[in-house]
């Protein structure tokens, strides 16, 4: 199988992105540090972001990331070896760009618009990464439209609203890629999706940061073997890619977006896998760049950047843009200062729990820390709002009963907690679900819920029939079981 996330030639960009050098000399190289090129400026000032020229090397560019006094600091994007102490530099009048438009459906492109998928490279309409659209984010809330995911968990504890961002937080190896490979084959292959948006409206975009090449590889092959890959653009950063490479793969895909909404007024799936190590990226090249960390070891200037980039994927009056964002957990710990800064830039964050995973249910949602601002009954309805209310209250009970049984036994409960215990017992069970994603490897076909199923079979657990036949018989059972238990608790 061929590996699609593999640049057809690693050593330099393909000669038709390479941009024309000029003769206008900036200065020379003074000192090398890792990604870190510091050029002495004796010549014409580049601007900032702006590629330059190596002499002799044409086909490598530095990129100039900010000014100290004299000096541009600047960053060697591929890590090329051939750069040298003492090289003279020149302009290029030229930023990052990757191509944009109709001609990129289907295609798997770097963060410098380099294909990897082995097709040709696109020289025509392209656009500048660093520079974003001048659009006023715009939010109409009196249209407010469901998209159903099939996912039983998700649709009903995290709604998921066109044109809003939700977030699946997890620890390494819980699920969150795979989840996330499953939302996509869904709602790009929704019949209700497809008759909603129309075939012709939707499209998706994926951002792959710092993952595994081998999961890249294999998402590309399942939607290209689900004939979803025709309406999807993909961006990759992977694992062996340099943090500088990393760090803009995310502006690169969102430029591909930000230009399908406003100029082709598509209505976008922004799927990014992970946007953690978008921070990490940014980190180590803080560290490269040898700025003073801030909280938590990250970089100074990471917290803006994150909120530069989510704000440019946001709706406006032209399309939509509807985020996921698989966000890696270091530790396994919430409360990391990055988590918390992504986290409060989303509307639902759906959290996986490495526990729950360990007890082989898929996906391994905690149903009492996944949260959303969206679960609302203007937007989800009565019946649905009253519903989760009711869940949550019995999880958080679960949640607290876990303890007492692990001492006096689940016997031991008065009916009523017995009762919620069982039910959020019965209610974690009904969450997992079989995905089509996976199911060349489980031999299980994978599994689609509408949301009136989902609604329906939670109705079914917390309000069984013969409940409530069951309730006028009740004080009567237990009045006769108080008495003839009292004497046995008297002999001890």
């Amino acid at each position: 199988m061929e590996d699609v996330t593999q640049p057809a030639a690693q050593a330099s960009a393909p000669a038709a992105t390479v941009p024309g050098v000029t003769d206008e000399f900036v200065g020379i190289i003074s000192t090398l540090r890792g990604l870190t090129v510091e050029v002495q400026i004796l010549g014409s000032r580049p601007d900032a972001k702006e590629l330059l020229a190596v002499e002799g090397y044409p086909e490598v560019f530095i990129e100039v990331n900010f000014f100290r006094g004299d000096r541009a600091i600047c960053l060697n994007l591929n890590n090329n070896h051939v750069v040298r102490c003492g090289q003279k530099m020149f302009r290029t009048h030229q930023k990052v760009t990757v191509p944009v438009g109709p001609a990129t459906m289907g295609r798997v492109f770097n963060a410098l618009g380099e294909p990897l998928d082995k097709a040709p490279g696109i020289t025509e309409n392209r656009r500048p990464i660093s520079v974003p659209s001048n659009t006023t984010s715009y939010r109409d809330s009196t249209k407010l439209e469901l998209l159903e995911t099939g996912l039983k968990v998700i649709d009903f504890l995290t709604p998921f609203v066109k044109g809003r961002k939700i977030g699946v937080i997890g620890g390494a190896g819980v699920g969150k890629t795979v989840l996330t490979m499953e939302m996509i084959h869904n709602v790009t292959q929704s019949k209700k999706g497809a008759e909603d948006a129309g075939p012709s409206k939707s499209l998706s975009i994926y951002c792959g940061v710092g993952e595994r090449i081998r999961e890249g590889n294999e998402l590309y092959e399942t939607l290209k073997d689900t004939d979803v890959l025709k309406n999807t653009v993909m961006f990759f950063g992977q694992m062996d890619a340099t943090p500088a490479i990393r760090s803009m793969v995310g502006p690169a895909a969102a430029t591909a977006a930000e230009y399908f909404r406003d100029e082709e007024g598509k209505d976008i799936l922004f799927f990014v896998d992970n946007i953690y190590r978008h921070v990490q990226a940014m980190t180590e090249l803080s560290t490269n760049l040898g700025l003073i960390p801030s909280e938590g070891g990250y970089s100074p200037m990471v917290f803006s950047d994150l909120r530069r980039l989510q704000d440019r994927l946001a709706s406006t009056e032209f399309g939509t843009i509807t985020s996921v964002q698989a966000i890696y957990v270091p530790a396994d710990d919430l409360s990391d200062p990055a988590v918390q800064a992504i986290s409060q830039q989303l509307d639902s964050v759906l959290v996986l729990d490495r526990s729950i995973a360990e007890q082989g249910i898929r996906p391994a949602v905690n149903l009492l820390k996944t949260t959303s601002s969206l679960l609302t009954p203007d937007i989800v309805g009565e019946r649905h709002y009253h519903l989760a209310e009711r869940v949550q209250a019995i999880m958080q009970k679960y949640d607290s009963l876990k303890n007492i049984i692990a001492i006096v036994g689940e016997n031991e409960l008065s009916p009523a907690d017995r009762a919620d215990y069982q039910n959020a017992k019965k209610l974690i069970t009904f969450f997992s679900q079989d995905f089509a994603v996976a199911e060349k490897f489980s031999g299980k076909p994978g599994e689609y819920y509408t949301l009136d199923q989902t609604l329906d079979g939670i109705e079914a657990i917390i309000n069984p029939k013969e409940e409530v036949k069951a309730e006028e018989a009740k004080p009567a059972e237990e009045s006769t079981a108080n008495e003839t238990e009292k004497p046995a608790e008297d002999k001890k």
